[in-house]
C-alpha cells in the first residue's frame, strides 16, 4: 500500500516537472521571439520536440510571432502544418497568431481561411483580421469584416476602430472615415486618445484638414502622437505656417517632441519653402534635444535647400553629414539639380546612386530626362541603353477614384480593369464632345 502511494506522489511530481520545464521553455522561447532572435526560438522548439514534448498554444504563437517576416514564412507556414496535426488550430490564441502570420506575409486569403475556419472569434481575432487587410489596402473587406464583426454581436474595441480608420486613411476613402467616426462616436471611443489619432491621420490622408483639426480641438489632453499627427496632416497639404504654430504649441505644452515630429516639421518646411526656420528646428532638433538625426531628417534638410535654390549649399552638406549618403538623399539632391538646371552637380550625384541602387528604374529615367533638357543626347541615350540593357521596365503612376463604396486604381495602358469597355466608350464619348465644342473636325 505505502509503495503505491509513493508511486502515485512520484507520477504527481513528474507532470508537475513537466509542465514547470514546459513553462521554462515557453518563457525562453518568447524571450528571444520578443528579442528578434528567431534562430535561438527554433533551436529550443527543435530541443523540445527532441524531448518528447509538442508544446502548446504559447509555444506555437511565439512560434508563429517570429515568422511574420518574408525571411521566416515558410518556417511558419511548417508550424502551421505541426499545429494542424496536433490539433490546435481551433485555439484562439493560434489562430489569432496564424491569421496575423499570412496577413503580414501579404497572404490575406490564407489568413481568411484560417479565420473562417475558427469555431470561436473573439475581439483579437477580429481586430487581426482587420490589421491584416489593412495592411494590404483592402478597404472593402477591412469594411465588411467590420460589418461581420457587428452582425455576430461582437461589439469593437478602440484598437478595432483604430484600425480601421488606418485602412480608410490609406486608401483615402473618406465615406468610410465618415461613417467609422459616426460609429466611434455612439460606442464613445472618440475620447481614447488612439482613436482620436487615427480619426486626425484619416481625415487629412482623405484631403479634409478641416475635420481632422476638429478632431484635434476635441480632444481633452493630446499627447505627442496628437501634435505630430496633426503637424503632419499640414504638412501634407503644404500649410507651413500652420505646422509651425502647432509645433510650437505642442513644445509650450511642455510636451517633448521626437525624431517623428521633428521629420514633420522638417517636410512643413520643405513644401513651404520655409528655409531659415527649417534649419532653425534642424538646429534645435541636434543641440537642444540631443536627438541624433537618421536619413530621413538628412533627406529633408538637403531637399528643402537645394529645392529653393540653394542647390550648392545642399551640396556641401552632403558632402559633411556623418554618414554615408543614402539613396533617398542622393535622389532629393539630383530632384533638386534638375530643378535649378545643374546638370554638372546631378551626374555627381547620380553616379553614386546608381551604384547603390543599380535596378530601380527610377533613377536612370530621372537623369536621362535631365540629359535629353540640356540636349546632351549622348549621354540620354548612354543611361537609356543600361535601362535596356538591364531589362528594367518602369513602373507606371497610379491614380484612384472612389465610387460609392469601391475604391478604383488605374494605370497607364491598364486593361485588367472589369469595366473597361464601358471606361473606354465614356472617355470616347467625352473626347467627342470636347472636340466638337472645340471645332476640330472628328
Amino acid at each position: 500500500m505505502q509503495n503505491l502511494v509513493w508511486l502515485r506522489i512520484q507520477g504527481r511530481f513528474f507532470v508537475l516537472l513537466h509542465i514547470e520545464i514546459l513553462i521554462m521553455l515557453n518563457v525562453m522561447i518568447s524571450c528571444y521571439a520578443l528579442n528578434c532572435l528567431p534562430e535561438e526560438a527554433f533551436r529550443i522548439f527543435n530541443s523540445m520536440r527532441s524531448d518528447g514534448a509538442n508544446g502548446d498554444e504559447f509555444t506555437f504563437s511565439s512560434l508563429l510571432s517570429i515568422c511574420d517576416i518574408l525571411e521566416y514564412y515558410n518556417f511558419g507556414k511548417q508550424v502551421h502544418s505541426l499545429i494542424l496535426k496536433l490539433s490546435f488550430e481551433s485555439d484562439i490564441l493560434v489562430a489569432s497568431a496564424l491569421i496575423n502570420m499570412y496577413a503580414k506575409n501579404e497572404d490575406v486569403i490564407d489568413a481568411k481561411r484560417v479565420f473562417d475556419k475558427m469555431a470561436i472569434r473573439n475581439v483579437v481575432a477580429w481586430n487581426t483580421m482587420i490589421f491584416g487587410c489593412g495592411n494590404n489596402g483592402e478597404v472593402i473587406n477591412v469594411m465588411k469584416i467590420l460589418r461581420d464583426m457587428l452582425f455576430e454581436g461582437i461589439f469593437p474595441d478602440e484598437l478595432t476602430i483604430s484600425s480601421v480608420l488606418s485602412s480608410c486613411g490609406y486608401a483615402s476613402a473618406i465615406t468610410e472615415t465618415q461613417q467609422v467616426h459616426a460609429l466611434a462616436v455612439k460606442l464613445s471611443f472618440q475620447e481614447f486618445v488612439s482613436v482620436s489619432n487615427s480619426l486626425i491621420t484619416a481625415y487629412s490622408k482623405c484631403g479634409n484638414i478641416t475635420n481632422a483639426f476638429k478632431c484635434f480641438r476635441l480632444m481633452l489632453e493630446p499627447d505627442l502622437v496628437t501634435y505630430t499627427s496633426l503637424i503632419n496632416a499640414y504638412a501634407f497639404h503644404g500649410l507651413g505656417k500652420e505646422a509651425t504654430e502647432m509645433f510650437e504649441k505642442m513644445i509650450s505644452c511642455g510636451i517633448k517632441p521626437d525624431r517623428i515630429s521633428f521629420l514633420g516639421i522638417l517636410s512643413a518646411c520643405v513644401h513651404c519653402g520655409f528655409v531659415n526656420t527649417g534649419l532653425h528646428y534642424f538646429k534645435l532638433m541636434t543641440d537642444v534635444y540631443h536627438i541624433i538625426p537618421d536619413s530621413d531628417h538628412y533627406t529633408c534638410l538637403i531637399d528643402l535647400l537645394g529645392r529653393h535654390g540653394f542647390v550648392n549649399e545642399a551640396f556641401e552638406f552632403l558632402k559633411s553629414i556623418p554618414i554615408q549618403a543614402e539613396s533617398n538623399m542622393l535622389g532629393a539632391f539630383i530632384g533638386s539639380c534638375k530643378l535649378h538646371e545643374n546638370i554638372e552637380l546631378a551626374k555627381s550625384a547620380a553616379g553614386k546612386l546608381f551604384a547603390i541602387e543599380p535596378e530601380k528604374i527610377v533613377n536612370y529615367a530621372v537623369m536621362a530626362n535631365i540629359y535629353a533638357s540640356h540636349n546632351h543626347w549622348l549621354d540620354a541615350e548612354r543611361v537609356r541603353k543600361t535601362m535596356r540593357d538591364k531589362n528594367v521596365a518602369k513602373f507606371p503612376g497610379c491614380s484612384w477614384i472612389q465610387v460609392g463604396n469601391q475604391v478604383h486604381s488605374f494605370v497607364s495602358s491598364d486593361k485588367v480593369h472589369p469595366k473597361l469597355l464601358q471606361i473606354f466608350a465614356t472617355l470616347k464619348m467625352l473626347l467627342s464632345s470636347m472636340k466638337e465644342e472645340n471645332g476640330v473636325k472628328l
